[in-house]
């Protein structure tokens, strides 16, 4: 299940590590990394350039890094072996900033309709914006009558409060780029008691990402857009490579 680790992805895990550790560390000096460098809506107050970046390194908790690397050990270093240590790496960081732009597509147009609506309520917005700086520590206070006015404005909170972590969307770009360029390989995983193969995994993918990512269940804070993103550029990116080198060949 885990081949032999590769330089790069090596690499990418350490430092996946490394974030990982230094979070716990500076909460113990008061010092929170998370607002910093989680990827926050870019129309959000908490929003910094760097975020695109650092995301990618930033997660929750131990299970949420735990998946993500393992899954990058069992799949990453095939891929670097055939794509080559550049084209791996130009992949890896692609998936991640696909899924970081997919999720906040998603939300600006969520963010676009709560914002007409609360203005067409004669709705304070910018107050909402004020609320969501990490810089302030008090409460949000909702001036309505209207439950759906109340509703709509916490909802555009949430958004501009709630950062994106994790490198799920460049795991799931991994995982899908493995899939188009070994699509008879055969898997097996802990929670399928059967071999499954490759070429499904992308399409198992997609439909739940969009499933999840459409239903909203309250309580789900994950980013199921970030993972069709990542999955849409990992098969992008494989399906061009192929085309370009099938076109040399």
């Amino acid at each position: 299940m885990f081949p032999q680790l590769t330089r790069v992805t090596r690499n990418i895990i350490i430092l996946n590590v490394i974030f990982f550790v230094a979070t716990f560390l500076f909460v113990n000096l008061n010092i929170d990394l998370g607002p910093l460098l989680a990827g926050y809506f870019p129309l959000s107050p908490n929003f910094r350039s760097w975020q695109i970046i650092t995301h990618m390194f930033m997660h929750g908790n131990f299970l949420h890094i735990a998946f993500n690397m393992m899954t990058l050990w069992s799949f990453g270093p095939v891929l670097e072996q055939v794509l080559g240590q550049k084209k791996f790496i130009i992949l890896y960081f692609a998936a991640g900033l696909g899924g970081f732009a997919l999720y906040n597509v998603w939300n600006y147009f969520e963010v676009s309709q709560i914002t007409n609506f609360l203005n067409s309520q004669g709705y304070n917005v910018h107050e909402i914006y004020r609320y969501a700086d990490n810089n302030y520590s008090g409460e949000m206070p909702i001036s309505s009558n209207s439950e759906a006015v109340r509703e709509a404005a916490q909802r555009l909170f949430i958004i501009l409060k709630t950062p994106m972590v994790g490198a799920s969307g460049a795991i799931f770009g991994i995982i899908a780029a493995f899939s188009t360029l070994f699509p008879d390989a055969e898997l097996i995983f802990l929670f399928i008691p059967f071999p499954i193969k490759a070429k499904f995994l992308t399409p198992i993918i997609i439909v739940i990402s969009l499933f999840l990512g459409f239903r909203q269940v309250s309580g789900d804070n994950i980013a199921h857009f970030a993972h069709l993103g990542g999955a849409l550029i990992g098969f992008l990116y494989i399906w061009n490579w192929k085309k370009n080198r099938d076109r040399i060949e």
